[in-house]
């Protein structure tokens, strides 16, 4: 069964460039962060995050990228389970989904 929230964001994901979908999940990641102290809104931010790696591993418009995409929801999940196997922390993802989400910024300003 699909989450709600991944069959609204399925319609517009393809849309999306890569800057823009990884900055997205970058929000996910921070909301993950600032939700350390309640688990309800920590696991469904996870699963959010989760749901929109889905959508763009599954784009195929980036399959050249597709190792880095995978590696970063490999060291997401180990992060948000606690596991520091890979030395990673879920702000040190933050730092690298912030760039991501600049970059789509300012984009789209120059754009506009």
């Amino acid at each position: 069964m699909f989450s709600e929230h991944l069959k609204q964001a399925a319609e517009s994901w393809p849309k999306f460039s890569l800057e823009e979908q990884l900055g997205n999940i970058g929000s996910e990641v921070s909301r993950t962060i600032r939700a350390k102290g309640d688990p309800d809104y920590y696991w469904g931010a996870v699963c959010r995050a989760l749901d929109l790696f889905y959508l763009t591993i599954m784009d195929h418009r980036w399959k050249g990228r597709l190792r880095e995409i995978c590696l970063a929801k490999e060291l997401f999940c180990a992060a948000a389970l606690g596991n520091n196997e890979f030395k990673t922390s879920l702000e040190d993802l933050d730092k690298y989904f912030t760039y991501f989400a600049l970059i789509a910024r300012a984009r789209a300003r120059a754009k506009a």
